[in-house]
This record gives C-alpha cells, structure tokens and sequence, in this order.
C-alpha cells in the first residue's frame, strides 16, 4: 500500500531487456535505506527491488506491466517518481493507493494560473473506469483531488511544490501518463455494473 506522496525522483541508469521482461536500474538518494524484496511504485507502479549495487538498485516489469503503463516508454536518464510502501501508524496524508496501475492515459492541456497548474488529462473510456468531481486519482503515483471530471477525461490542480517535486514540470500536451483510480470507486462502481 502507498499513499501517493511522492518522496523522491529517481533516475533510469540502465534498461535491459530480458525475454518479455525489462530490468531497470534506478539511482536515487533513497537508495541505501531499501532492501531487497520491498515495493517501491515507480511513477505509480508497484515494483520489488531485485538487486542492490551502491547508490542504484534494480527491478523487474513483466510484459503484462509494460503493456499497461508507461515504464515501457521510458528511456535512460529519464526521471520517475519513487514512493516506498507507507508504514503501519503512518499518517496517510494521500489517499490509499495499491500500486496498480488501471490505465494510461493521454495530457491534453497544461495550462499557468497564477502560480499553480492546471492538467487535462483523457483515457479511454473502454475500461470503465471513472473519476467524480473532488475524488482522488492517482496519476504517475502522484495522490490528487480531481478538479472537473467527464466521461473519460478529468483535470487537476497541482500546487507549486508538487509542480517542483515530482515529474509534473515536465509533462506537456502528448505526454502519457499511468491511472490507478480510487480503490473505493472502482468497488462501487463494480457493484453498479459500469
């Protein structure tokens, strides 16, 4: 379980494809506290640390991981967003989130308003999945309030230190991007049959 507070960036030193699988080799500042065997979500994506080597560590997405977010997109020397499973007796200052990506999705608008930004975000509508007006999303691991939502589009806010702190300064028109809609949501929608 992650809340969705990103804790640092990490940087991709090193892709190697293996059969269906791909190895990445990830330098953060963070690195000599993980372990072997733990979660980290990388922009969202729940991985296990393989291997640990200094200040870099290794993990493994499964085809089934690079069909459905954007780790199969990443290049070397790209920047992902890292959160370690959350603690028991933590604060969950986010919202809960499994690390388990729904979808990806598609930035269609970035838009300045007086110092804080302003995201539009649009996913296909044929997995079902659904935002409301002040729910949580998770986009890239990042825990967000959504500000309007429709069919298979929403928006959100980002405030500067989100702005400054995790990949959102970079995202431009075209920039795809991983979902994982609030775990409530998706149970009640289920039960709704959408």
């Amino acid at each position: 379980m992650f809340t969705g507070i990103i804790e640092t960036l990490g940087r991709v030193v090193k892709i190697q494809n293996d059969k269906g699988n791909t190895h990445f080799t990830i330098q953060t500042d963070i690195t000599n506290e993980l372990k072997v065997d733990q979660s980290v979500a990388h922009n969202g994506v729940c991985l296990t640390v393989v291997e640990i080597t200094d200040d870099t560590y290794v993990v493994t997405a499964i085809k089934e991981t690079l069909d459905k977010t954007n780790l199969g997109t990443l290049s070397e020397n790209d920047l992902v967003n890292i959160e370690r499973a959350m603690k028991l007796g933590d604060r969950l200052d986010g919202h809960i989130v499994q690390g388990h990506v729904d979808q990806t999705a598609i930035c269609t608008q970035v838009s300045e308003n007086d110092g804080s930004w302003f995201y539009t975000f649009e996913y296909s509508a044929e997995a079902n999945n659904i935002t409301i007006e002040k729910g949580s999303i998770t986009v890239n691991g990042v825990s967000l309030t959504v500000v309007d939502s429709e069919k298979n589009q929403f928006s959100v806010a980002i405030i500067p230190y989100t702005y400054e702190h995790t990949g959102f300064s970079r995202f431009k028109k075209g920039t795809i991007v991983n979902l994982e809609f609030d775990v409530i949501g998706k149970y009640v929608a289920r039960l709704q049959g959408y």
